[in-house]
């Protein structure tokens, strides 16, 4: 259609229409038709739109899931979808890099005996490998880092092992995918086997690499996570995108967890544990957070029923949970709540009382 208007408006009558199309056949891909709209004016254009035999909205490059926001509607912005690695690097995109300050992490020695130090190496030359095993070294010395931050901070395992195996048992939500997708069945090649060994012992030895700072997260460019948005998004190292914890828990000083050892006693509470960032609050109740109150809301013309947390009980914790409301603020204790109603009273009651006149003056004022 637009080869046809085209036609009509660049070349002279008697050129015909063989040779209007001649002139614009090899021009006829986005680029090209962007440089005849361009070129038209508003009436052609107008009368192009209008037969255009396949109109869409033009969200301009926006990827599927994140083109437009209705109050009306639930959004999904994509989220649990099936894209494709493409779009997946689109959002991820959207999303620029923080920028805060990356702080380096101090060097973390292992000081455990052999058969500890033996272990730990083997779990952090797994993670390497199997995460990392065909990045450049900084990629594999990043992943490295992710697991030794994570040992250090409060909210993970005290041994590498505890952190590289953690939820491995669960039905979904492994920390590292190799841990629960079945790639520890396959053998890992001899050279690159060899190299993850390598950054693993240098990592244990107190090599820190500064790039990721104190993050605790990371996650392939051509996927997009649930879970990154509530995230810092950091650097990007080869293919992961690496992220830290919002606020003081993000930051090197709340790193002040302690090596605990036992790198063979992973206990049923490592194995099936989830990552209390993303993962932990799935099950408030499983972590003191249910106050057993229930409220049902119309949302969007969906009925749905959400847990009401108890505020008193959650420690003060903000985080969003799944199916549960937060309470905006601590709710008042019932003597709290009877010591306001005193109050109030008293107030009400000195509004209702007509103040005291002021006495009158003595007509025969004393000397």
């Amino acid at each position: 259609m637009l080869a046809a208007c085209t036609t009509a408006y660049d070349h002279p009558r008697r050129a015909g229409r063989p040779g209007g199309l001649a002139a614009v056949a090899g021009g006829i891909s986005d680029a090209g038709l962007r440089r005849l709209i361009a070129d038209m004016d508003p009436a052609t254009l107008a009368l192009a739109r209008r037969h255009d035999p396949d109109p869409r909205v033009d969200f301009w490059g926006r990827p599927i899931g994140w083109e437009t926001y209705r109050i009306d509607e639930i959004p999904t912005l994509g989220f649990g979808a099936a894209f494709d690695p493409a779009t997946a690097e689109e959002i991820n995109a959207l999303r620029p890099f923080a920028k805060l300050p990356i702080r380096p992490m101090r060097p973390f020695v292992l000081q455990a005996d052999s058969i500890d130090q033996a272990r730990a190496v083997q779990c952090l030359s797994q993670a390497v490998y199997f995460e990392a095993g065909r990045e450049s070294l900084a990629g594999q010395e990043a992943v490295a880092q992710i697991v030794l931050n994570r040992l250090r901070h409060p909210a993970y395992p005290k041994s590498v092992c505890g952190v590289v195996y953690q939820g491995s048992a669960r039905a979904t939500g492994c920390q590292f995918t190799f841990t629960c997708d079945g790639s520890l069945a396959w053998a890992p090649e001899a050279g690159r086997w060899r190299a993850a060994q390598a950054v693993a012992r240098r990592a244990l030895a107190g090599f820190v690499l500064r790039d990721v700072g104190s993050a605790t997260h990371y996650h392939a460019a051509y996927v997009a996570p649930y879970w990154a948005p509530t995230l810092v998004k950091m650097k990007q190292i080869g293919a992961h995108i690496f992220y830290r914890w919002t606020g003081p828990w993000g930051e090197p000083g709340a790193f002040t967890g302690r090596y605990g050892g036992g790198e063979a006693q992973l206990s049923q509470a490592v194995l099936q544990g989830a990552d209390p960032r993303t993962q932990g609050l799935f099950d408030p109740e499983g972590r003191g957070m249910g106050g057993g109150r229930k409220v049902t809301l119309a949302v969007a013309g969906e009925v749905r029923t959400y847990t009401v947390a108890d505020a008193r009980a959650s420690g003060g914790l903000r985080t969003r949970v799944l199916g549960t409301i937060q309470p905006a603020r601590r709710q008042p204790t019932r003597d709290e709540i009877a010591e306001i109603n005193r109050s109030l009273a008293q107030v009400e009651a000195g509004l209702e009382t007509p103040a005291a006149e002021p006495p009158a003056a003595s007509a025969a004022a004393a000397p």
